[in-house]
């Protein structure tokens, strides 16, 4: 402030002094002549009140134009600082899980390989049992079916047996036979107590 006024008051009093001075000098002059240094000097005057009027228009409000312009211009940036960083803090992330990407698709494939891996085992080991109580159940089976075929072959064999013996007893037991058979019986019942 102390400033403006430090450079205005010197322009000032320039700007009286020309105007005295061009107007003394026209009043020696007087005339034609003085007609149109007369003109010549309101020309520089006007001149000189519109170069004053952008001048002092220039100190009074350019410094706050600037000023606001300058904040404006920092603001921007500041954010487009502030979204550049955002933006390689995002790169940088999206870079380190690219890398981690391979590392994961590897723990992947090692994880469904020794899933895979134990699945396998697994079915084997159940198809193992499987075959275990198959081959049991087969066994119990066969078993099974032997005895019951040797007690087919026992019944048989004890028919056969009966039958042969029957066919021979038949032959061989004649009436006479008969006879002496039942009197050794009763024989050996009359010895007997009651």
């Amino acid at each position: 402030m102390r400033a403006r006024r430090f450079l205005l008051a010197p322009a000032s009093a320039a700007l009286a002094a020309l105007f005295l001075t061009l107007s003394a000098h026209a009043a020696e002059e007087g005339g034609a002549a003085g007609a149109g240094t007369a003109q010549e000097l309101f020309k520089w005057i006007n001149f000189a009140l519109w170069a004053g009027a952008f001048l002092w228009l220039c100190l009074k409000k350019g410094p706050r134009f600037f000023r606001r312009r300058a904040e404006e211009i920092g603001s921007a940036i500041t954010k487009a600082g502030s979204a550049k960083a955002a933006a390689d803090a995002q790169l940088r992330e999206a870079e380190t899980k690219l890398e981690n990407l391979q590392t994961e698709v590897a723990e992947l494939r090692a994880f469904a390989d020794r899933e895979a891996a134990a699945e396998v085992e697994r079915i084997r080991t159940a198809t193992r049992s499987d075959m275990e109580k198959i081959a049991a159940a087969a066994k119990a089976e066969i078993a099974a079916a032997e005895r019951a075929a040797r007690l087919e072959l026992k019944a048989l064999a004890a028919k056969l047996a009966v039958e042969g013996a029957e066919s021979l007893l038949a032959k061989q037991l004649t009436a006479q036979t008969q006879a002496g058979l039942i009197s050794n019986f009763v024989k050996s019942l009359e010895g007997m107590p009651n």
